[in-house]
């Protein structure tokens, strides 16, 4: 059975090639973001921001293409995986440029951890000595 080139399935055709064609975009934009841009911070958010919405539109895409309800329930736990995931090893790779003064910090406009490492760098330092004096 060959499928009506002029209905319904033309036009899930035309918004998968779509999708598709947007989601490489977006991957591609994220790809090329990792190897142009100048610092971590630039780097981390090509890597999280488009790449996902780029996944989100191919798993979309194969989602309509393949015309079948219990492929859209795995579409969207590999989706919901890496939407959980990219931000939290974003945010962790941040973290540790942070710490050990990878990033550029002359290029943030406001640096709202500094206060939060100074104090907790203090309380560290002040235990050190308490335990000393013991």
């Amino acid at each position: 059975m060959t499928p009506d080139a002029t209905g319904v399935d033309a036009v899930i055709d035309v918004v998968t090639a779509v999708f598709l064609v947007v989601g490489a975009l977006m991957s591609l934009g994220a790809a090329i973001g990792l190897l142009r841009f100048p610092d971590l911070m630039s780097r981390m958010h090509a890597a999280t921001k488009p790449q996902v919405l780029g996944l989100f539109l191919m798993l979309a895409a194969i989602g309509l293409q393949m015309r079948t309800w219990w492929v859209w329930p795995i579409l969207v736990v590999a989706w919901i995986f890496q939407l959980l995931t990219a931000p939290v090893s974003a945010h962790m790779v941040g973290r540790s440029a942070y710490r050990t003064k990878h990033g550029h910090r002359e290029l943030l406009t406001t640096d709202e951890l500094e206060a939060v490492v100074q104090r907790a760098a203090g309380e560290a330092s002040e235990a050190g000595t308490h335990d000393a004096d013991r």
